[in-house]
């Protein structure tokens, strides 16, 4: 059951992802066709495409761990015997896991500090700018709580 729910929350965050880097393309289009035919460049444009670059980054990151698509050490699990393999990796699972609680804490930490500020172009809090890392350190806790799950049980997670 865990593992669906995780599934469905990866899948989402990929759907959310393309739908942000929809938005994103669309947003960089407007300031450029504003820019350079209009002759009037739109200010917000700038300001939410980088909004929108920090969310598409931080699905895609929550995603990348759930599929095992981070950067690892593989040379060093592939040459390892297996008794010692499977407790590295769960070691690095245990040290991704703490990584996703400290973004996840530390962001909610400074959005809390900023919220009461805007951003002048958008209107929107400061804080909006931290939540995408709040999300996907929330996210990265609980994709590596599945793959710890699945190798105490000597099975691996299926990317989607």
């Amino acid at each position: 059951m865990f593992t669906k729910i995780c599934s469905a929350l990866s899948r989402l965050c990929m759907w959310l992802g393309i739908a942000g880097l929809m938005l994103l393309i669309a947003a960089v289009s407007w300031q450029v066709f504003g820019r350079y035919v209009l002759n009037n460049t739109p200010t917000w444009a700038e300001s939410l495409s980088l909004l929108l670059v920090l969310y598409v980054t931080m699905f895609g990151v929550a995603v990348g761990v759930r599929d095992s698509g981070h950067i690892g050490l593989e040379s060093l699990l592939v040459l390892a015997p297996d008794w010692l393999r499977t407790k590295m990796e769960f070691l690095i699972h245990a040290l991704i896991l703490l990584f996703g609680a400290a973004m996840a804490y530390g962001c909610a930490s400074l959005a809390e500090s900023v919220w009461d500020y805007r951003l002048p172009t958008l209107g929107l809090s400061e804080g909006w700018k931290y939540v995408p890392a709040i999300l996907a350190g929330s996210l990265i806790v609980l994709f590596s709580i599945e793959h710890l799950i699945a190798l105490a049980q000597g099975r691996e997670v299926q990317p989607n």
